[in-house]
């Protein structure tokens, strides 16, 4: 049975979080699904993590290819992704279900904690979670560093 862990951003950018969560994935041998919201947003990201992490190469591609199936990192907007994901990172306010959360090893919900409607959303995925019986956690960069603040 897996988690989902929320991430907090008041500090640091998405794409630095989830470069260096992806790579702390890939490390576990993990296959990833970023799940956005929109087209747009995920080639924007896609455009950056091309550059991430300055040290190094960060595989992914963006939904659509011939070779989803074989990405190790697949950016898309479907619930299902081609890659068949141990962990599915939520970015832009993507919907998450507790059935998911149970499913695999991870779930990451990264929102930004400076933008009011992205904090409402996170807090309503954290409560229909808890209340569905997933296990959560709520990490918060707030001191910089990364820190739990809560556990269901």
């Amino acid at each position: 049975m897996g988690a989902a862990y929320f991430y907090h951003l008041t500090r640091r950018p998405l794409v630095d979080t989830l470069g260096m969560l992806l790579t702390k994935s890939l490390d576990n041998n993990w296959k990833v699904a970023v799940r956005g919201t929109d087209q747009a947003g995920l080639e924007a990201l896609d455009r950056v993590l091309w550059l991430k992490p300055e040290d190094g190469f960060l595989p992914h591609g963006l939904a659509g290819g011939e070779q989803d199936a074989d990405q190790p990192v697949l950016l898309t907007t479907a619930r299902e992704a081609a890659n068949a994901p141990q962990c599915v990172m939520s970015v832009h306010g993507a919907d998450v279900a507790a059935e998911e959360v149970a499913a695999l090893d991870r779930v990451c919900i990264l929102f930004d904690g400076n933008d009011e409607i992205a904090l409402n959303r996170a807090r309503g995925q954290w409560k229909a979670l808890k209340e569905a019986g997933a296990s959560a956690q709520y990490w918060s960069e707030e001191s910089g560093r990364w820190e739990k603040k809560a556990e269901t």
